[in-house]
């Protein structure tokens, strides 16, 4: 039998474990209701810890300079996975408190409301545990890229791709550590430096900051150290009461730490990096430093590293940018809107800004009426077009306060009364501004010439001038944009339109009407087409008149400048049917030019021009009488080369008597005159160009009066053998007795075989022979290898023409150096075999060429080497045939002569 094991347990423990089970594992049921509530509470606080983190991380993130802890964002990724668990469990608890019974003390399905009673238990665990985990002190850390801040600029640039393009190459060269970027006001530089500061959230090329600070006109060192302070989060209230020594090394400690950018717009005076704290950038720590500014100078104080200057648009860019701004649907609205508008757009010359301005003008703008009314303002008076006063002028002239004092920014206004685009030239300025008052010649004129260059460097500098040459002439112009600022400037800012009364090349034909000639102070009408000048207005502020080109001009009469009292530069040149001028009344009067017009005598009486300076009567081929000279007793200047007026005698007495003359223009026609006038060094050392024209006398040697001031020489149907020169003392071209002498012209002289006296003009810059054809040699070595002491000529030539020399073998015997030429024109030389070349004597060939008349000569040259023809052949080319024009005698024409006829 087997036998039976007896446990024995006692009741009262027994019943105490039964309860102990259903005490915990039931309150999953009998407490379900209570337990979702204390769930749903947690949950709550949960989300606003999430919310709490999420704000502050959104903030800190706003600037881009920080990002989110790797931490945070796995607790945030959690949180969303419980607010998913939670929502699920909550979807179906109505139904799982609907299964309790027995006032929730029992279910009716144990076991489901049992596993739904223990996951409601766990989810609360796991909220109450990440809740705790939600409080950070830190959310956010620095970013490690390069910290910048995106400029906002419109989306679409047009006309500086390329430029950007370079720019941003070359900054980032490890050479340029400072950039320079300038040109006018308007012009772009600021959204080309803006498109570069862009470049740089998209390639941070290993930057630890890009800083962007706004300098303006008025230098503020406080104001750019809290900017540059702000960006590296130095700032703060109690940093903004420190020195400016100490804010420097505050900010100096940071940035040596650092590769940065600092871009600086606007840029009026030198900035001192080191006075801000700004480490200077070089090879070794690879910052950048890059800046805008209206004025060169700038970029010269600033030691630029590299230096580009922001143009004007071309025609074709400056068109799309304005088509842009006028829109597509305003240029359908009439055919003919669209060649006006390309005329408007044109009147922008291709600055950006009044391109901007004008085009959103015209945009709304749908006759074609409105559009040619545009044209007649932009014509007349620009300054009247709306968005002109407020939005243009205004920015430029910005550029004429910064000017630095009162006679650079008179000269400046003094460059609008010449027309659209017209090349002044320099050495004009300079009679005009010394007569105006403007510049002192009491010092000597090299120094007031001197001044007037300087004066002039100033406003190439600042962006106001452009400067330029043209057949060895310098010249400035005036942007158009520009010149309507000056004017707007010189009117007082459009308020009196009459004290600037600036009327050129609009087709007048009367003198304009004016309400108040007491006004009227600059009156330039240049480039019309008047035909008389009639009335005797009072104008008794006036001071300045132009009156050039007025071809149609006829008539002044004799009382129309009895009441000008202070008018000091009457310019009447280039009016070819003017014959005669009343001089009354021109007490005050400078500078008078009757150049190129038809002027057929000029009496000057004891009482008239008693303070005339200037006096240019050149290219006047009906002038037969200029009697009186002697009673200007003023006069420094006076110009009378290819005039009807040779030098005789009578006029070279009245030369001697007057005291200050010292700049004369003359030809001569006479041996024996020459002769008097080489006993007259007072004379000689007056002449600055000189003619030769027919010499009365067969002679065999003309002797050149030796004068360092001679600057132009013309020689024209002499009969001379041989030119020497006066003084036999001058035997070395190291001690040249032709020092500025730069163009010479000589023309049918027949007899002539050699021009060796020019090793004596080492700065020639030009030199035309033609029809000369017993000429052999330029330069004859037998002659001047006795003289050349081994100095090299032609240094400084540009431009060689040699036409119709029949009989010319050489010009040097031997290759030469020619660092400046860039031209050579030749015909008619059919013996000339060999030209003075090798295959180094040029370096200018981005401007160089040789013009050729007939084919078969360039054939038949004799090149030094095979690496000399290589060289040049490229460069040759057929021009026009100017034989047959040589043959006629050509017209006389000065400096100004070009510039007016430009």
């Amino acid at each position: 039998m087997g036998s039976c094991l007896s446990v024995s347990v006692p009741c009262d423990q027994l019943v105490n474990q039964v309860s102990q089970c259903l005490s915990v594992n039931g309150s999953y049921i009998y407490n379900l209701s209570e337990n979702l509530a204390a769930l749903h509470n947690e949950m709550e606080v949960l989300k606003a810890k999430r919310d709490d983190v999420q704000s502050r991380v959104s903030r800190e993130e706003f600037t881009g300079r920080r990002q989110m802890l790797a931490q945070v964002q796995v607790w945030l990724k959690n949180v969303l996975d419980i607010e998913n668990q939670f929502n699920d469990l909550l979807s179906t608890s109505i139904v799982e408190l609907q299964r309790l019974c027995c006032c929730g003390l029992c279910s009716k399905n144990v076991e489901m409301s049992y596993r739904y009673g223990k996951r409601v238990i766990r989810m609360l665990k796991m909220v109450k545990s990440t809740s705790s985990q939600g409080d950070f002190d830190l959310v956010t850390e620095e970013v490690h890229v390069t910290e910048v801040e995106e400029i906002p600029i419109q989306p679409t640039i047009v006309g500086h791709e390329t430029l950007l393009e370079k720019v941003w190459n070359r900054l980032m060269e490890d050479g340029v550590g400072v950039m320079g970027l300038y040109g006018m006001g308007g012009v772009g530089k600021t959204t080309l430096l803006a498109q570069i500061n862009n470049n740089f959230t998209k390639a941070g090329g290993n930057f630890d900051v890009v800083i962007w600070v706004v300098v303006s006109k008025s230098l503020d060192i406080f104001k750019i150290q809290e900017d540059i302070a702000k960006k590296l989060g130095l700032w703060s209230v109690e940093w903004d009461q420190n020195d400016e020594h100490r804010r420097a090394l505050d900010i100096y400690n940071v940035l040596k730490r650092w590769k940065f950018v600092l871009f600086l717009d606007d840029l009026w005076e030198k900035v001192n990096l080191s006075t801000i704290g700004v480490p200077y950038p070089d090879t070794a720590n690879g910052c950048k430093v890059a800046f805008t500014t209206r004025s060169r100078d700038v970029c010269g104080r600033m030691k630029v590293d590299e230096l580009m200057e922001v143009s004007c648009l071309d025609p074709d860019k400056a068109w799309e940018l304005f088509q842009k701004k006028v829109g597509e649907s305003t240029l359908k609205i009439h055919a003919d809107i669209p060649n006006l508008a390309r005329q408007v757009a044109g009147k922008c010359s291709g600055l950006p800004l009044a391109l901007n301005v004008i085009g959103e003008t015209m945009s709304c703008k749908s006759t074609v009426q409105e559009w040619r009314r545009a044209m007649d303002v932009l014509t007349l008076s620009a300054a009247d077009l709306s968005g002109m006063k407020n939005e243009i002028l205004p920015i430029l002239k910005y550029s004429y306060d910064g000017l630095n004092g009162d006679v650079v920014k008179s000269c400046f206004l003094y460059c609008s009364l010449f027309p659209e685009d017209y090349l002044i030239d320099k050495e004009r300025l300079v009679d005009y501004w010394i007569c105006e008052g403007f510049i002192d010649e009491s010092q000597g004129r090299e120094r007031a010439v001197n001044q007037v260059y300087e004066i002039l460097g100033t406003l190439f500098r600042a962006c106001l001038l452009v400067e330029g040459e043209m057949k060895n002439i310098s010249y400035v112009t005036m942007h158009d944009v520009v010149r309507e600022m000056a004017l707007w400037i010189a009117s007082g800012l459009g308020n009196d339109k009459e004290i600037y009364i600036v009327q050129t090349s609009i087709g007048l034909r009367n003198m304009p009407i004016v309400k108040n000639w007491k006004a009227v102070r600059k009156m330039s009408l240049m480039r019309n087409n008047i035909e008389s000048i009639c009335g005797s207005p009072k104008c008794t502020q006036l001071t300045t008149l132009f009156l050039q080109k007025n071809e149609s001009l006829e008539h002044v009469s004799d009382d129309f400048f009895m009441y000008v009292p202070k008018l000091v530069v009457l310019d009447l040149s280039g009016n070819v049917g003017l014959f005669e001028l009343p001089l009354f009344g021109l007490v005050s009067l400078r500078y008078l030019d009757m150049s190129r017009t038809g002027l057929e005598q000029l009496h000057v009486g004891s009482q008239e021009l008693k303070k005339l300076i200037r006096l240019n009567l050149e290219s006047t081929p009906k002038l037969e009488s200029i009697s009186g000279i002697s009673n200007l007793s003023n006069l420094r200047s006076l110009g009378l080369q290819g005039s009807n007026k040779t030098l005789d005698m009578s006029l070279l007495k009245e030369l001697q008597c007057v005291e200050y003359l010292e700049y004369l223009t003359i030809e001569i026609s006479s041996g024996m005159v020459l002769e008097q006038l080489l006993s007259s060094q007072k004379l000689v050392k007056c002449i600055q160009k000189l003619g030769f024209i027919h010499l009365e006398e067969s002679a065999r040697v003309l002797t050149l009066p030796t004068t360092c001031d001679l600057r132009r020489l013309k020689l024209f149907g002499c009969r001379m053998l041989e030119i020497h020169i006066e003084k036999t003392t001058y035997t070395s071209p190291t001690n040249p007795c032709f020092s500025n002498l730069s163009r010479v012209d000589i023309s049918f002289c027949y007899h002539l075989k050699d021009l060796t006296w020019l090793v004596f003009a080492p700065n020639l810059v030009d030199l035309k022979v033609t029809c000369s054809h017993r000429l052999e040699e330029i330069l004859s070595k037998e002659k001047a290898v006795s003289v050349t002491g081994g100095h090299v000529p032609f240094q400084k030539l540009r431009d060689l023409y040699l036409i119709n020399l029949p009989m010319l073998k050489s010009i040097y015997w031997s290759p030469l150096s020619f660092p400046c030429l860039s031209r050579v024109s030749i015909a008619g030389c059919p013996m000339l075999g060999k030209l003075p070349l090798d295959s180094n004597s040029v370096v200018r060939f981005e401007v160089f060429f040789i013009e050729i008349r007939e084919k078969e000569w360039i054939k038949e040259v004799e090149w030094e080497d095979e690496a000399t023809q290589l060289r040049f052949l490229p460069f040759c080319k057929l021009g026009p045939d100017p034989i047959e024009s040589h043959n006629m005698v050509p017209s006389i024409q000065s400096i100004n002569d070009y510039i007016f006829n430009y």
